[in-house]
């Protein structure tokens, strides 16, 4: 039996976010604020859904693709600081198969009248060529949604 290929690697991605880090923090930590820009798969069926933002507490989501399949997602929060940091280490699992094991470091710095937050994961992928850029792009597309949510809270509240 062939040894199955892990792929070890670290991406940063930061974004500059409209208003303070305490605006930007709420939208990690407030389970409703979390989902305006974490939901990404309207298709796909919700069979488990949980959000305890504390430390020692996590989040977990699996859902059932269209296809029939199930992905998860259970983090852990190792770390929090209000307004400046967030440390979690989570796993994916698609089709009852360990996909990847990540820990995953938020930092939140003000930036004039904005906040840089600044994402870095430390990721091992298990046995599937292409998931690193697959995640790098997702999370990217996550974060663009996450600005997109901020910035029309902020107009929003200006109004």
């Amino acid at each position: 039996m062939k040894p199955e290929s892990l792929e070890h690697t670290t991406f940063v991605i930061e974004r500059e976010l409209p208003g303070s880090p305490r605006h930007a923090f709420r939208f990690w930590s407030d389970r409703a604020l979390k989902e305006v820009w974490n939901a990404c798969h309207p298709e796909w069926t919700i069979l488990e859904d949980t959000f305890d933002f504390r430390v020692g507490a996590g989040e977990a989501k699996r859902w059932l693709t269209p296809d029939g399949q199930e992905l998860t997602y259970r983090s852990y929060f190792l770390d929090i600081v209000p307004e400046q940091r967030i440390i979690y280490a989570y796993e994916m699992t698609f089709a009852d198969r360990r996909m990847s094991a990540s820990l995953a470091t938020v930092e939140f710095s003000p930036l004039g009248r904005q906040t840089l937050m600044k994402f870095t994961e430390q990721a091992v992928f298990l046995g599937d060529e292409g998931a690193k850029s697959q995640r790098v792009a997702g999370t990217e597309d996550g974060f663009n949604r996450l600005a997109t949510a901020i910035a029309e809270a902020s107009d929003a509240a200006l109004s």
